[in-house]
């Protein structure tokens, strides 16, 4: 016998370790090698990472498809592993040695700091996997993987050298986003828009060859004019047409800069005139390419003042100064001074020399480091990138031709404008831990790109002999001498994006570049489960490595992209704000099996989560509803019947829960097969708590407490099957629950043959049974409506009143005879009564085309009861008014947060559904009339 409660804290780690030991999750098991194929790859989390709520919803989605799947009788892999986070890692690492007053990651040397990440993560790097287990993740354990284990990294070799002979991977000089705290560069992912009250300040710059002539430029960044190379105004600006094309003189250097026209400076915007920086802003480096500008940097790595590249152009073009730079010494002072230190003195420099003409309180979105909270420089710097518009063609082709899906479907847009406008791919990084660049260079600066320094160094010595630059017997020295050869090529010091070893997910998980039996049968994937934020990043790019390297096949066929969690108001979880919610904190309270059901039945496609509290303690409610129906079954001697055959059942209830059943399994399965987990969950819900709970239990109630017989024991019978499968239905959501309820009814009949993960999923097509359904199922609605009436009507809870049936056909007759108990049990009433009319003072009800009638004369005072209801209308309207007015009113809907207004929205829809049941009560009071 079941005990009296679930205890979630009692059963999830011994039902983990049940799963484990059994290797109920690993692909290739013997019953089902020859079995189609379902796969799934893990979004990989940061090995740093620990379980957040954006983990726990991805997971459990993915989760009910593999344990769905799984059931269904495929061969399921489920790939996990983590990602090795170049800067987080790198970042951590550092700290901790910090900490521990040991030496720093320069002061060790590279070798041996990555040798103490290594360390670092052997013992601390698994905690999220550890995490995933706890909320029950089905993966195939057996075969986790790392984004830098040996087999993943020959994959990134092998790619990285491919692609470079292809012309698809090469070294140039542009800008990226750059964090001088890690001196690094990183992706746009790593960038977090902060917002910054500051200035804007208007300098004048002189026009050349007219006294006392000057153009007004606005910056936010004053530091960064030094290395200014033009002026843009808008060509069809008048105040300046005059001016295209005349020069002025950059301050503080005396440099000669053009006034270009091009359409990026906006007239509307301060004075109209735009200093264009290439070397120093992303939209400037765009364009400094469209008029062939100079793209001088002025700041170091550190992002400290440099006049170095001043001093270069200077030496290629002293034509295009009017002085030496430095004249008057001021670059010298400047040299050396963190970037907001100089922009307080240039701002001091250009206010003595009367240039600045104003400095205006701006407001500004400013980029910085999500990591090291600084601010990002867009900087000039040598990287290797990849072609990405070549290989996003096929990547658009793929999708545009319904070869891989987005799942809701307007995602597709978003792929599709993001490959359409992509921009190269800058894939290098200036960290220690990651996949260290495969390319060496010789000492006339020559770049080698290879697998391994064996192949780089004979690809240096044919260039360099075949070019005279080496003679034969220097080569032949090199060769014969070790020492020589170790000091003839030095290897590229970056390392890859982490998103680059990332890209190959799908395939390098799977053993390639070896062709496995694993490549062969579950790639490409089956669907990818991920968040709108990465769908450039991640999935396009696997999208364009997978195409490239797997003979132009998708790396997955469908993509499921899930929306945001939010706290219950619907603001963005932030630390910031305080409302970040624990997933670990909910499944110690309540158990992982209600944040996983919270989860998935609010996984709307397209709409964001509103996570509350509450939510996960009514889905705990629910395992316990299910517990209890299944121990009060117990109690009823309902237990499993060996060969019983649910076709050949013959009384009536039973017949319609089997119909039932078999409803619920077709809509669960529908539902899932769509990506509706909602619809799933709800559908489970329905099946569980309203129809085998609230009415089959209640209705099997006098057979199971009746005399013993053949109706008895089909009863029992039946209802210990349909049990079965509703914990079969609800396992991919409720996966420890069920199991355990699985194991414990299996002691009462017929000893099972496997866990519930690897039990065959429940299919009882030709098992619904119309007929019973019309029987019991107007019973259901009878009742149903009756409660709702003396809900509305506010009929006191113990008055037993009567229903009339209105001049029912035979059919409604006879079913009201025979279940006259249940229905007067379960609707409070005093009796059942045939008539040709409707009494007087009563309400009305259709019930499945037929007319019931409630005479409340003496029960209820009808005329106070209309009074009230409209009293509530015309309240209802009023409220609906007011929001519409807010919702109609523009500036409030720009200006308000989102969560507000989607909150205004909700209570829209509150109080029409309200009004429609309001409006339903007073229809039936009136006798139909308003």
């Amino acid at each position: 016998m079941l005990e009296k409660v679930f205890d979630p804290a009692a059963v999830e780690e011994r039902i983990a370790a049940q799963w484990e030991e059994a290797g109920a999750f690993r692909c290739g098991r013997p019953e089902r090698k020859d079995a189609e194929g379902f796969s799934i790859v893990i979004p990989p989390p940061n090995v740093t990472g620990s379980l957040h709520m954006g983990h726990a919803l991805n997971n459990t989605l993915q989760d009910v498809l593999a344990r769905f799947e799984r059931m269904r009788g495929k061969d399921v892999l489920w790939q996990p592993g983590t990602d090795h986070a170049g800067i987080a890692t790198q970042m951590v690492v550092e700290r901790q040695l910090a900490a521990q007053k040991l030496p720093g990651r320069r002061d060790m040397g590279r070798v041996a700091f990555v040798e103490k990440v290594w360390t670092w993560k052997a013992e601390s790097g698994g905690t999220i996997v550890n995490q995933l287990k706890k909320l029950g993740a089905s993966c195939d354990w057996s075969r986790e993987r790392f984004t830098m284990d040996e087999g993943l990294s020959r994959a990134v070799l092998k790619v990285f050298v491919q692609l470079y002979r292809e012309g698809l991977i090469y070294k140039d000089k542009r800008l990226v986003n750059w964090d001088p705290k890690f001196q690094s560069a990183i992706s746009d992912l790593e960038v977090l828009p902060v917002e910054v009250k500051g200035n804007l300040w208007h300098l004048r710059y002189p026009i050349e060859g007219e006294k006392d002539r000057f153009i007004t430029v606005a910056t936010t960044r004053p530091e960064t004019m030094l290395g200014d190379t033009a002026v843009a105004v808008h060509p069809e600006d008048e105040r300046y047409r005059d001016l295209i094309g005349k020069f002025v003189i950059l301050p503080l250097v005396g440099r000669r800069i053009p006034i270009v026209a091009d359409e990026y400076s906006d007239p509307e915007k301060g004075s109209g005139a735009v200093k264009i920086t290439p070397a120093h802003d992303f939209n400037d480096f765009e364009v400094g390419k469209r008029h062939g500008l100079p793209m001088i940097n002025v700041l170091d790595g550190e992002a400290r003042i440099d006049p170095q590249g001043i001093l270069d152009d200077y030496a290629e073009r002293p034509e295009a100064y009017v002085d030496a730079p430095d004249a008057a010494g001021q670059l010298s002072h400047l040299k050396g001074q963190d970037r907001f230190a100089a922009r307080k003195q240039i701002v001091e420099l250009l206010t003595g020399l009367e240039l600045l003409e104003q400095i205006e309180p701006h407001t500004h979105m400013v980029p910085h480091g999500d990591r090291s909270n600084v601010v990002i420089e867009p900087w000039l710097t040598d990287q290797w990138y990849v072609d990405a518009k070549t290989l996003a063609q096929p990547a658009l082709a793929a999708v545009r031709e319904g070869r891989t899906s987005f799942v809701p479907k307007n995602w597709e847009k978003t792929y599709f404008e993001w490959l359409e406008n992509i921009q190269p791919w800058c894939i290098s990084r200036q960290l220690w831990w990651g996949h260290q660049i495969p390319a060496w260079y010789d000492p006339f600066g020559n770049v080698f790109v290879a697998e391994d320094e064996d192949q780089a160094f004979e690809q240096a010595l044919a260039h360099n002999v075949g070019n005279e630059t080496l003679s034969p017997e220097d080569a032949q020295a090199l060769i014969d001498d070790a020492n020589k050869r170790t000091g003839f090529l030095t290897r590229d010091e970056d390392v890859l994006d982490t998103w680059f070893s990332s890209a190959l997910w799908p395939f390098s998980t799977m053993g390639w570049p070896d062709e496995t039996a694993e490549l062969k049968k579950f790639y490409p994937t089956s669907v990818l489960v991920t968040g709108f934020d990465i769908i450039f990043f991640w999935v396009a790019r696997m999208m364009m490595m997978g195409l490239h390297f797997m003979d132009g096949e998708v790396p997955f066929k469908d993509v499921y992209i899930h929306a945001l969690v939010r706290d219950e108001k619907g603001a963005k979880m932030s630390k910031s704000k305080g409302n970040v919610i624990d997933p670990l904190d909910l499944v110690e309270k309540y158990g992982a099996d209600a944040l996983r059901f919270t989860l998935a039945a609010m996984a709307a496609q397209g709409r964001d989560i509103k996570l509350a509290t509450g939510r996960v303690e009514g889905y705990r409610n629910f395992a316990t509803k299910l517990w209890n129906a299944v121990r009060f079954a117990q109690m009823n001697g309902c237990a499993r019947v060996e060969g019983f055959d649910p076709a050949k059942v013959e009384g009536t209830l039973n017949r319609w829960i089997i119909g039932e059943a078999a409803r619920a399994s077709a809509e669960v399965s529908e539902a899932i097969l769509a990506y509706r987990f909602n619809e799933a969950a709800a559908a489970i819900y329905r099946f569980l708590w309203n129809v085998v709970c609230d009415w089959h239990l209640e209705l099997a109630k006098p057979l199971l407490s009746g005399p013993d017989g053949p109706a008895k024991d089909e009863t029992r019978a039946a209802t210990a099957y349909v049990l079965d499968v509703a914990m079969a239905l609800l396992h991919p959501f409720m996966p420890f629950l069920t199991e355990e309820l699985w194991a414990e009814t299996g002691k009462d009949g017929p000893a099972r043959t496997s866990l519930l993960a690897l039990a065959p999923w429940p299919d009882l097509s030709g098992l619904e049974a119309p007929d019973a359904e019309a029987e019991v199922g107007w019973v259901v609605d009878l009742i149903t409506e009756i409660r709702s009436v003396r809900a509305e009507m506010n009929v006191p809870a113990g008055a037993q009143v009567p229903l009339v049936l209105v001049e029912p056909g035979a059919e409604t007759t006879a079913r009201a005879t025979a279940w006259d108990d249940a229905i007067r049990r379960l609707a409070r009433l005093s009796g059942v009564t045939v008539a040709d009319t409707v009494p007087g003072e009563s309400v009305q009800m259709v019930v499945r085309g037929e007319v019931a009638a409630l005479p409340l004369a003496g029960v209820v005072d009808l005329a106070a009861e209309l009074g009230r209801l409209r009293k509530e209308e015309g309240k209802l309207d009023q409220e609906v008014a007011r929001i519409d007015a807010k919702l109609g009113n523009e500036s409030f809907v720009a200006r308000a947060p989102e969560e507000v207004v989607e909150a205004e929205r909700e209570k829209r829809e509150e109080y029409l559904n309200r009004k429609a049941k309001v409006r339903a009560a007073i229809t039936q009071l009136s006798g139909g009339a308003a």
